[in-house]
């Protein structure tokens, strides 16, 4: 049966089952994903590395989930996407373990090449199983669920690991994940059907040919742009937080719950701001986060300051992405599935290189040079976009 057949056999039956299974795995991707933003300093202690080469940790995850999200769909075939999600998530809980048992930086790096795998593969299968999993009509409803549990994660992630680091230790803060993972594993053998591929793969070009629309290239450039600026800082928080602003545990959990809170909170309120002024919006976040970063460079002392700063800056940061996946639809509402594959890789691509860069900088020129190429970036974002709106 073809797969426009299996989408209208849902309109008779949605599988919420399975969109709440795979909204626990989102929930567990991205905790796994930046859970070494709350715990870089430990991780670096134990395996006796720089705070810039355990940041490398996130960089790696980013270029496997870029490299994994380009080329699963060639590489899977027409094996049913049931099995090959059931992979991810089983995929999922091998890293957490192979993080938490890791003996060596190396190990380490391996267990997070394990779950950069893991996002790429579920990031790029995402809409196209939300289309699977029910009617037509609800599939926009079915992405906001699966966005709560990003939501979620980024609510509670990073405090929680931070708290978790204190407790019992980074490597157990990883391995607590592992459980989570076990049980979306067995909700999805249960809840999500048999999702069989038509015989025939499609061509890959059609996600590159995408690139020969000069609109659509500088939109991913501005996009990539942003998300180099805002992780070649964030990943660094935690460090900056306790050598420069020198706040105890408690108080780094509780800005890590400011950041968090505000991007709920700016996940909420971003499309009222998109419907009134969609690309002044799109341009406005990087420009007051790149003055955010500025600003963090001359008062990164006074934690009052900072935490009301890192608040803002989780509002727009955790909002943005929202504008870049509207912009894809506006922008290629005939293909926004390989333009969606493509942000994918432009976003993995972009949280590796900013957190490398980032890293790079914090080792070798201290941690304002980290803030500066942040905002240096976040500005030449704001620039593409405006670029990009000026040619729409």
């Amino acid at each position: 049966m073809s797969t426009l057949s299996k989408t209208r056999h849902n309109e008779e039956h949605a599988h919420w089952g399975g969109v709440f299974a795979m909204t626990l795995c989102v929930f567990v991707l991205i905790a796994s994903e930046f859970l070494p933003v709350s715990l870089l300093t430990p991780i670096a202690t134990d395996l006796r590395v720089s705070e810039g080469l355990a940041g490398q940790g996130i960089a790696i995850s980013g270029a496997l989930a870029v490299l994994t999200s380009l080329s699963l769909t060639t590489l899977a075939g027409n094996l049913n996407r049931k099995f090959l999600l059931l992979g991810m998530t089983a995929l999922m809980a091998v890293s957490g373990m192979i993080v938490a048992m890791s003996s060596s930086y190396t190990v380490y790096m391996v267990g997070r090449a394990l779950i950069g795998v893991a996002i790429g593969g579920f990031w790029s299968m995402s809409a196209a199983t939300a289309l699977r999993l029910v009617p037509q009509r609800l599939v926009p409803r079915a992405l906001a669920i699966f966005n709560g549990g990003n939501a979620l994660a980024t609510v509670v992630a990073a405090p929680l690991g931070s708290y978790l680091g204190a407790v019992i230790g980074w490597r157990g803060a990883f391995f607590c994940l592992v459980p989570v993972a076990i049980v979306a594993f067995v909700w999805q053998c249960f809840s999500l059907p048999a999702m069989k591929t038509d015989k025939g793969p499609r061509s890959g070009g059609s996600i590159f040919g995408l690139l020969s629309q000069p609109l659509v290239a500088i939109g991913l450039l501005a996009c990539g742009l942003f998300f180099m600026g805002q992780f070649s800082l964030f990943t660094y928080v935690r460090p900056f937080l306790e050598s420069v602003t020198q706040v105890k545990i408690a108080t780094l959990s509780l800005i890590l719950l400011t950041i968090g809170v505000a991007g709920f909170i700016g996940t909420l309120v971003i499309s009222y701001f998109l419907k009134v002024g969609f690309y002044s919006t799109l341009i406005a976040i990087p420009l007051l986060m790149a003055v955010i970063a500025g600003m963090l460079m001359f008062n990164g002392h006074n934690v009052w300051m900072v935490t009301v700063l890192l608040g803002f800056w989780g509002l727009m940061a955790t909002a943005a992405p929202t504008g870049w996946w509207t912009w894809v639809a506006r922008t290629l509402p005939d293909d926004a599935e390989a333009g969606g594959g493509l942000m994918v890789a432009v976003v993995q691509l972009s949280i590796a290189l900013g957190s490398t860069l980032g890293g790079l900088a914090f080792d070798h020129r201290g941690w304002q040079s980290t803030f500066a190429l942040s905002g240096g970036l976040l500005l030449a974002a704001a620039g593409l976009t405006f670029l990009t709106s000026r040619r729409k």
